[in-house]
Parts: structure tokens; C-alpha cells; sequence
């Protein structure tokens, strides 16, 4: 019977990492949807970027007040929960605070997560305080309501209580230690906890030991919840932050690729050599039309639907782009938020019929419209916002490629532009030989 916890914990925690890694593994197939592109260059680069951006959060601090309290929050809930592999080990092997045999630094160690389970906890409060009471215009956009707004609120939910469940268990376990319980030895210090324990002056032996592994229960069992409930929230960005950030475009951010099936005709020709009738070459095999820009998920590439994946939905972005700003319906957030969305639905289409079946619905046009995408003026306001180097603009501009190339979709001011360049070289209605007739005035 005494080893009936050890069993219950071992199962729990098999179940919760399992259901976990199968999670991640449907995120993993469904980036790989997306098209190939090449991110192995400039590894010292990369490495950079992502120890400045996603471990040092220095994109973060430009908004000091929001960024100081996601720092805080950030650090202190990961590094509070170096604490649960001696909950794991215990768990498994049914002892109490293994590594108390550190002595000293086992007493700075839990200080140092009293301290910062406290500061998280009233980051926490601050941040649903802006969410809620302040009510920030970038929180309440029309792409934040429903699920989006609820779940920014549930994960604040989740880290309250996950921190209140860590400092009880421990006021708890103060109080058996000064009574002197069996299994409870005298280790760690509590400079917050030791604040809560009088509230249970009074309380038998038995009564706390309830109270104690209650807390210590809830607490590794929420956390467990915690891991798995990433997979369908926006916080998946915890984990993902990282290889979006070491795989972020080290292009200077106004450089726009250009489309090598265009660039090769082009370099065709320009090339005085080449005969543009003759056939291809017995050993080159005739590769399948590519579709020109993007109209569903799939024709991204990998990069981007990662950047899909991570967004925040902080709405940095959103609120500093100045379509959105006059009132356009362009919002760089919803933008990916709908191509995670539909992300998810090919994903979910896949794992029901065990390969993509035409579901007779697209990214453009289902979720993001043209007006959307012609409102954007590629200022790249968005990328530089965006505090894990998203990049919305790219998205935009491959949807507007499709439209233009594809569909012959553009707005007729565009199209008039495109037709003064092929008529004229010039985007402006005038021949060629009266370009400089201004100067005879």
C-alpha cells in the first residue's frame, strides 16, 4: 500500500509527458507542411540572436513596464520550476526534499524561489490588471475576442495558482518541521512562507500533513496540466521562441526575396547566349509548375509557419503597424493568428483521414482577405516590433504575389502602375520620348 502514491505519481507523470511529446510532434509535422528554405547560415549570427532575443528578452524592454514585469515572470516561473525534478524524485522514489543534503545552498535555493514565486505572483496580478481593469486597446482588439481574450486570462489563472500552491505547500511543510513530524526534516528557508504558516497555528499533525501533500499534489499535477495545455494556447512561444529566433530571416528587413522561377527567367533573358527554345537537356528532368506566391498554408515555407506558431499575440505588431493605425482592417497579429488557425486545421484534417483531403478552404480568402493584404505598406513596422522576430510582412507579400500572379487580382491602381512599366519603363502614363519634356518649361 505505501507505495501506491509512488505508482499513481509515476503514471501521471508518464501520461503528461507523453500526451505532451505526442503534441508536439502533430507541431512539428505540421511546420514541415510549409515549403523548404534555407536558415543554416551564419550559426554565430543565429546563436546571437537567439541568446539576445529569447533568453535576454532585449526586445521586450523597449516597452519598459510590460517588458520588466514578462522578464520577471518569465525567469522566475522557469527557474521556480527547476524545483520540480526533486518533486519528480521524490515523487517517483517516495522521499522528502532529497536534495536537502546541500545544507546551505538547499536553504538559498528555496528562498531564492520563495522570493521569485512572490514577484510572479504579483506580476501575474499586474498583467491581469492591464488585461482586465486598464483594459489596453492592443488586448481588446476585434481579432482578440472569444478564445483568444479567455485564454491570455487562463494562463494568468494558471500561473496564480500554481504559485499560491507552492508557497502553501511550503508554509505547510514550516509547520510540520517545527513540529517535529516524521519524514518532515528541518531543511530550506522560507522568507514568504514563513508569513503564511501562522494561518495554520492550530492545526493537528494530520490535518497539515493533508494540507501539505494537497498542495504538493495540485502543484505538480497543475504543472503537468500547465505542459499540455501549451499545445493549444498562444503560450507555446515558451518553448518555440527559441528556434523562431535562431531561425529568424538575417536579411536587412527591406529586402524583398525575389521568386526564382522569375529571377531564372529573367537571367534567360538577359543572357545573349541562351536560346530560350531549346529543350531541356536529356538529363534534367522537367520540374512540376510551381504555384506563384501563396493562397493556403502549404505553400509557405517552414519559417513561416513557425513564426505562426510563436506568435504571442501580444500585439506589438498590431499597434504599431499605421494601416491598422488609420483605421484599416490590416492586422499584422490576426494575420498570424488566422495562418496558425488554419495551420491547425490542415493538421486536424490530416490526423482524421490520415492524408490532407480538399476541404474546399483556403487561407486567402476563409480567413485572411485582399483588403487585408492590400492595405499593408511593407513598412516592416510589424517585424521590428515583434519581440520574436516574427515576420508578418512576409506572409502578406507572398499572398499578394499570388493574387497578382495567380488570380491577376491586384487593384486597378496597381495594375495601371504595372502596365505604365511594361508600356512605358516608368510607372507614370507618359511615353518615353517625353520624359523630359518638363525640363523644356
Amino acid at each position: 500500500m505505501q507505495y501506491i502514491p509512488n505508482i499513481l505519481f509515476v503514471i501521471a507523470l508518464v501520461a503528461g509527458i507523453g500526451y505532451f511529446t505526442k503534441n508536439i510532434r502533430k507541431v512539428i509535422r505540421n511546420i514541415r507542411l510549409g515549403k523548404d528554405v534555407d536558415r543554416s547560415d551564419n550559426k554565430g549570427e543565429r546563436f546571437k540572436n537567439m541568446a539576445m532575443i529569447a533568453l535576454g528578452q532585449s526586445k521586450m524592454v523597449r516597452r519598459p513596464v510590460s517588458g520588466i514585469l514578462h522578464i520577471v515572470v518569465y525567469l522566475g516561473f522557469i527557474i521556480i520550476n527547476i524545483e520540480v525534478l526533486e518533486i519528480i524524485i521524490d515523487g517517483i522514489f517516495g522521499t522528502h526534499r532529497i536534495f536537502a543534503f546541500l545544507g546551505g545552498f538547499y536553504d538559498f535555493l528555496i528562498a531564492s524561489f520563495e522570493i521569485l514565486a512572490f514577484l510572479v505572483l504579483v506580476g501575474v496580478i499586474l498583467f491581469w490588471i492591464r488585461r482586465n481593469v486598464i483594459k489596453l486597446k492592443r488586448f481588446w482588439n476585434p481579432e482578440m475576442k472569444g478564445w483568444p481574450q479567455n485564454d491570455g486570462n487562463l494562463i494568468l489563472y494558471f500561473e496564480m495558482v500554481l504559485m499560491t500552491l507552492f508557497l502553501t505547500m511550503n508554509a505547510a511543510d514550516l509547520q510540520l518541521q517545527e513540529l517535529g513530524a516524521d519524514h518532515y526534516i528541518k531543511a530550506g528557508a522560507y522568507p514568504i512562507s514563513q508569513f503564511i504558516s501562522p494561518l495554520f497555528n492550530g492545526m493537528s499533525e494530520g490535518s497539515l500533513i493533508l494540507l501539505e501533500r494537497s498542495a504538493w499534489w495540485l502543484h505538480i499535477l497543475g504543472i503537468l496540466v500547465f505542459l499540455n495545455y501549451l499545445y493549444f494556447s498562444k503560450h507555446l512561444h515558451i518553448l518555440l521562441a527559441f528556434p523562431n529566433t535562431y531561425f529568424g530571416d538575417l536579411n536587412p528587413k527591406g529586402k524583398i526575396d525575389n521568386l526564382d522561377a522569375v529571377t531564372s527567367e529573367v537571367m534567360l533573358m538577359m543572357d545573349p547566349n541562351a536560346d530560350p527554345f531549346a529543350a531541356p537537356a536529356e538529363d534534367e528532368e522537367e520540374a512540376e509548375p510551381s504555384t506563384f506566391g501563396a493562397s493556403d498554408v502549404t505553400d509557405l515555407n517552414w519559417a513561416q509557419l513557425l513564426n505562426a506558431y510563436t506568435c504571442t499575440e501580444c500585439g506589438r505588431c498590431t499597434s504599431e503597424c499605421p494601416a491598422n493605425q488609420t483605421g484599416k482592417k490590416l492586422s499584422p497579429r490576426k494575420i498570424m493568428m488566422d495562418t496558425r488557425d488554419r495551420l491547425k486545421e490542415v493538421g486536424d484534417n490530416i490526423d482524421k483521414n490520415g492524408s490532407f483531403v480538399d476541404d474546399g478552404k483556403k487561407l486567402l480568402n476563409d480567413y485572411i482577405s485582399p483588403e487585408e493584404l492590400w492595405a499593408c505598406t511593407s513598412c516592416n513596422a510589424c517585424v521590428e516590433a515583434c519581440p520574436v522576430s516574427i515576420s508578418p510582412l512576409s506572409i502578406i507579400i507572398d499572398m499578394r504575389r499570388y493574387l497578382v500572379m495567380e488570380e491577376s487580382a491586384a487593384p486597378t491602381e496597381l495594375n495601371v502602375m504595372m502596365s505604365n512599366i511594361e508600356n512605358n519603363g516608368a510607372p507614370w502614363p507618359f511615353n518615353q520620348m517625353d520624359r523630359v519634356n518638363w525640363s523644356n518649361e
